[in-house]
């Protein structure tokens, strides 16, 4: 990848006070801050890593923003899907370039941007959601870091079942994803993988359930808790906040054929 801002790239752009803002680069356009205006036409064909100044002299940081960056940006109506599970999912799912994977709901687009990012750029994400609301922002939002050519938004109940069929992987980010795992095994691979996120341990415990009565294994259930530190060389310590509990991880894979219920016990423990 060239290490210069090229037009129709992402850039994270950062003022002395910290504040961060991420802007799809086009030529004659500018970004518009409290401490002065950007030229696009500034950063492109530059390095990335420069410092740029607004008409008013203040220094910004420009550098290409990570998956991170861009999943905390995203202009939000809901809780998303925050990074520290979202690379997680990617890895438990087997998500990769190529790969066709579901996800309901659409919420914000949090995930929507890891795994569109991920299964570039011959894979293909399909977001449903049955809040039009939601749907609306979860488009803007990928829309705004060009990412639309890797997604597919459904607007649509999953009760109704998934259009797709033989995808590798299935995301459910629903209050109940129990009611649908008939509608997840009819949509999924053979062996392909599933995944939910939900925040309360009575809602695990009847997926677990629900999985098992269900052709479901291999079933795993995860939280990742993730503690930041000050990085100041005199005064190395944890930071004051941390973020703590957001959701617990299930994870399942999808047989059709399933063993008997002993054998399937004895595998998800595994």
């Amino acid at each position: 990848m060239s290490n210069l801002a090229e037009e129709g790239q992402l850039a994270l752009l950062i003022g002395s006070r910290g504040k961060r803002f991420i802007v799809l680069l086009r030529a004659s356009d500018a970004l518009h801050t409290h401490e002065g205006i950007i030229s696009h036409d500034h950063i492109i064909g530059q390095p990335w890593g420069r410092i740029v100044r607004t008409q008013l002299g203040k220094p910004f940081l420009v550098l290409e923003p990570s998956t991170h960056d861009l999943i905390l940006h995203v202009r939000r109506q809901s809780q998303i899907v925050y990074p520290k599970e979202a690379g997680y999912i990617l890895l438990k799912m087997n998500v990769y370039p190529g790969v066709r994977v579901i996800e309901a709901g659409s919420g914000s687009g949090g995930l929507t941007i890891a795994l569109a990012r991920a299964v570039a750029p011959l894979g293909r994400v399909y977001s449903y959601e049955h809040r039009p609301d939601m749907q609306r922002l979860a488009i803007r939002n990928i829309t705004q870091l060009g990412l639309q050519e890797w997604v597919d938004f459904k607007l649509k109940d999953i009760a109704e079942g998934f259009e797709e069929t033989a995808v590798d992987a299935i995301f459910l980010d629903v209050r109940t994803p129990w009611h649908y795992l008939t509608q997840v095994g009819k949509a999924l691979k053979s062996g392909g993988f599933f995944g939910s996120l939900m925040p309360t341990t009575n809602q695990v415990s009847q997926l677990i359930a629900s999985l098992e009565a269900h052709h479901f294994f291999n079933v795993e259930v995860e939280e990742i808790l993730l503690r930041a530190y000050k990085p100041v060389a005199e005064r190395l310590r944890p930071a004051d906040l941390m973020v703590g509990h957001t959701g617990y991880l299930v994870f399942a894979r999808w047989i059709p054929e399933a063993p008997d219920r002993d054998e399937s016990k004895d595998h998800n423990k595994v």
